[in-house]
């Protein structure tokens, strides 16, 4: 689903509103049923410092390629990349369905885009 603010490619990325509704129910028993979905900070350690979702696992971008197999999204799970603006991520996710790993997507618009559409609680830089 395109979001009129970000708009989206969708082979390669998910609206910041998608991505929250799948991380928010990571804790919800109902929610069994549904594909599991991880979403990974790739920004920095100074990054991290200054705006984190809860919940999210970090893996920096540039150790994601050695680290991917970390993450256990299950058979028919989604990896959600984030990072601030959404540039990063879309190059990572790009750079890592090409390497044959499916199911991995961008968080368009980033963190930024998680604080101004969905939590208005994690700051903004």
């Amino acid at each position: 689903m395109s979001d009129e603010r970000y708009p989206i490619d969708e082979r390669y990325e998910m609206t910041v509103i998608d991505a929250a509704r799948m991380h928010g129910r990571r804790d919800d028993p109902d929610a069994q049923d549904e594909p599991s979905f991880v979403l990974v900070d790739i920004r920095e350690a100074d990054e991290l410092a200054v705006a984190s979702i809860e919940g999210a696992v970090w893996i920096p971008m540039g150790d994601l390629g050695t680290r991917i197999n970390e993450i256990d999204a299950g058979e028919d799970g989604t990896i959600g990349l984030i990072c601030h603006s959404g540039r990063r991520s879309l190059s990572a996710a790009v750079a890592l369905q090409r390497a044959g790993f499916e199911g991995v997507l961008s968080v368009a618009g980033g963190i930024d885009a998680w604080s101004v559409r969905v939590d208005a609680g994690v700051p903004r830089y």
